[in-house]
């Protein structure tokens, strides 16, 4: 069986690709194979993140142990397989590549391809330049503040709600069935 994957850019609107890669091949291996497809180097620290449909991270998998106190499992890349963790056409994850500035490519699983097996991964789609695999600090800051800027500018006074107050849509039966502790 092989998975189908679709990966895309919040950077770049143009950036696509698709990789086809065995479902008994490891995380580390899809890993790999991403970095193949976008010339990112493969030594650089990255997860993935097992998403929900609204892209809200569920599990991770990391490339090694980083010595966590939570209770969750550690589910490392070259342990786990992606039939394990991956079930169903339209799976959401996250492939964060740059931990200083938080920046991630984002993964649907589009189509399961049965009576088929892969030896390699293979990138069958590649259009658009990949996001940089790094980005200095000071460039990733000038980038969010320029953004936080427009967005202020876009706003406007309708932005913070009415001025007026109306009696009516207060609901005051809420607070006399409160109890509150003193």
């Amino acid at each position: 069986m092989v998975f189908n994957f679709r990966l895309v850019s919040d950077e770049i609107p143009n950036f696509r690709r698709d990789i086809e890669i065995d479902a008994d091949a490891s995380f580390l291996d899809f890993k790999n194979a991403i970095c193949d497809s976008v010339n990112f180097d493969k030594n650089q620290i990255c997860s993935f993140f097992i998403c929900a449909d609204n892209w809200e991270k569920e599990k991770e998998i990391t490339m090694m142990d980083m010595g966590s106190d939570s209770d969750q499992d550690v589910y490392l890349m070259e342990d786990s397989i992606l039939s394990d963790l991956i079930e169903d056409e339209g799976q959401r994850l996250i492939f964060t590549f740059d931990y200083m500035t938080d920046r991630s490519l984002f993964i649907e699983m589009k189509e399961i391809i049965t009576r088929k097996n892969l030896k390699d991964p293979v990138c069958t789609l590649s259009r658009g330049d990949a996001p940089a695999q790094t980005m200095d600090f000071e460039d990733f800051e000038e980038k969010v503040n320029s953004k936080a800027s427009a967005a202020i500018d876009d706003l406007d006074e309708d932005f913070y709600g009415s001025d007026s107050y109306n009696d009516d849509e207060l609901d005051t039966e809420s607070f006399d069935e409160m109890t509150f502790e003193q």
